[in-house]
């Protein structure tokens, strides 16, 4: 009888079929003794692994709090090794996302990682670089940070770290809140500080913006310097506007508008950061003292305006036709903040008074 499967060996495979004598019944037997089989992993299949592999980095994440898992997410499903080392225990949070956790940042340091992604707060990123064992790294590991000001970080990296490691800068303009939805159409920010000219190192680099590319955010090449400027006028601003509303205790009404709706989002986004954030963006960006001048001019000139317009009305109630001096129409001149990186005009008098 054939000691055979039921089914049949598909055509690619070549077996080796051999004939044995039954001892108890006395008839032949035909077994398998070797099958030559294409296997799973055959040549071509080896080289397309080793390309795959090629292209994925091993990511150490330092600082693994909201924004260090929220990225680790992403850098996860698109087959990157992630590592990850945080002051406190993310231990469970980790596994959960598929990051092998680090207590110890030597033994981090010991796995070289091609890529230290320093997602730590602004106030922490000194201290935080002192702590880490450079000498267990690879020379020429490429450093990237994430904090929302970029001088400060710049200057503090090309500081900190030995001259063989590369430095790229960069601010993904969005965070757990803003990018919950997907990361399309998001501005990402970056500037390769320092980057070796060996093409392996380059093409490192270009893999690592590569992560931000293929989920479609808008990739924007700017100036460490260029950034701050732009930050200060809008995500600087932006936070204060939003922590100035919460100070008011604004809450949704039954008769809300869009545009009322939109300043309570504007609260819940801001809030939701630590003031010790808010308080990086000020602290660690010169051009923030200076918007927050320009929006306390603004916030007096607008007054003015309102005052003047109501100081005119009361005139022409006490005194009549004779003391109003023009048109009930006429509004008052106004003076307008200057533009961003011009010096401030020294306090005016009341503007636009007329004589009377």
């Amino acid at each position: 009888m054939l000691s055979l499967s039921s089914s049949q060996p598909s055509t690619t495979t070549k077996s080796a079929l051999v004939l044995h004598h039954n001892r108890h019944h006395g008839h032949p037997t035909l077994k398998i003794r070797a099958i030559d089989a294409a296997q799973p992993f055959d040549y071509e299949t080896r080289i397309s692994t080793r390309f795959i592999q090629s292209t994925k980095l091993k990511i150490a994440v330092i600082g693994f709090g909201n924004f260090g898992q929220f990225l680790s997410k992403t850098l996860v499903s698109q087959g990157h090794t992630v590592l990850a080392h945080s002051r406190s225990d993310y231990s469970a949070a980790a596994a959960n996302l598929g990051v092998s956790f680090y207590l110890d940042p030597d033994d981090l340091c010991e796995e070289h990682p091609d890529v230290i992604l320093l997602c730590t707060s602004i106030l922490s990123t000194g201290s935080v670089l002192s702590s880490l064992p450079f000498q267990r790294l690879k020379r020429s590991t490429l450093f990237v940070d994430v904090l929302s000001v970029k001088e400060f970080a710049r200057d503090l990296l090309i500081q900190s770290l030995p001259p063989d490691f590369d430095i790229l800068c960069t601010h993904p303009m969005f965070g757990p809140e803003s990018g919950k939805n997907g990361w399309k159409g998001l501005p990402f920010v970056y500037d390769r500080v320092r980057v070796g000219k060996e093409e392996s190192r380059v093409l490192r680099c270009e893999r690592f913006l590569e992560i931000f590319e293929k989920e479609g955010c808008r990739m924007v090449e700017m100036s460490c310097a260029e950034h701050d400027r732009h930050a200060a006028g809008s995500q600087f601003i932006t936070h204060t506007m939003g922590r100035v509303l919460q100070k008011l205790g604004l809450e949704k009404t039954p008769i809300s508008t869009k545009g009322y709706e939109t300043l309570l989002d504007l609260v819940e986004n801001t809030s939701s950061d630590s003031f010790d954030l808010y308080y990086g963006l000020f602290m660690y960006n010169k051009n923030a003292m200076e918007q927050l001048e320009r929006l306390d001019l603004a916030f007096e000139e607008l007054r003015k305006e309102l005052f003047e317009i109501l100081h005119r009305a009361v005139r022409s109630q006490l005194f009549g036709e004779a003391e109003r001096g023009g048109r009930e129409d006429e509004r008052p001149a106004v003076r307008e903040a200057p533009p961003n990186g011009r010096a401030l005009p020294p306090p005016s008098e009341t503007v636009g008074v007329e004589n009377s």
